[in-house]
């Protein structure tokens, strides 16, 4: 077996339509604003951007995160890693009774010296670092959407559009 390879799933089940959703999880810009953990995102192209991550371990992972797949029509985010981590990432958006499941697939090989090294006995301190990071994205997701709904004063803002282009995290 592999210390360094890990994968995560994540399933979130959110109350907003899946147009909204995938809007929001395509803006890689606006990842800081609304999940704590990631720290910084600074775009390289529009494609790809560098990344700060750091979660309950005080450490900070850092990132080339590039754009893979951007299908809006079937609901599906990709992105590859590289730096700290290396693989990739998938979201897949799926409308879930009047709401929105989306579903987070990782595979990654940490590559960072530290987390190499504490591989064998740091494995189960990182997958619980990984969860505590994803239930507070799903809180600021979930935080961020019913903001981007009831707009000022609780008047409905409209339909949430998608970024321009191509966009990286």
């Amino acid at each position: 077996m592999d210390w360094c390879h890990y994968r995560f799933r994540s399933r979130w089940d959110l109350d907003a339509p899946p147009a909204a959703v995938f809007a929001v999880l395509a803006n890689g810009d606006d990842y800081p604003r609304w999940w704590p953990q990631v720290r910084e995102v600074r775009r390289i192209d529009e494609r790809s951007g560098a990344a700060r991550f750091r979660s309950l371990v005080p450490y900070d992972l850092r990132l080339i995160v590039s754009e893979a797949r951007q299908d809006p029509s079937e609901g599906v985010l990709e992105i590859g890693f590289a730096g700290d981590l290396e693989g990739r990432a998938r979201w897949t958006v799926l409308p879930q009774g009047t709401g929105t499941r989306a579903l987070f697939e990782q595979e990654v090989v940490a590559r960072k010296p530290l987390l190499r090294r504490l591989a064998l006995i740091g494995r189960p301190v990182f997958r619980v670092n990984h969860t505590l990071m994803m239930r507070a994205g799903l809180r600021g997701l979930r935080a961020h959407l019913a903001a981007r709904t009831a707009g000022p004063a609780g008047a409905p803002s409209g339909p949430a559009s998608g970024p321009p282009g191509g966009n990286a995290v």
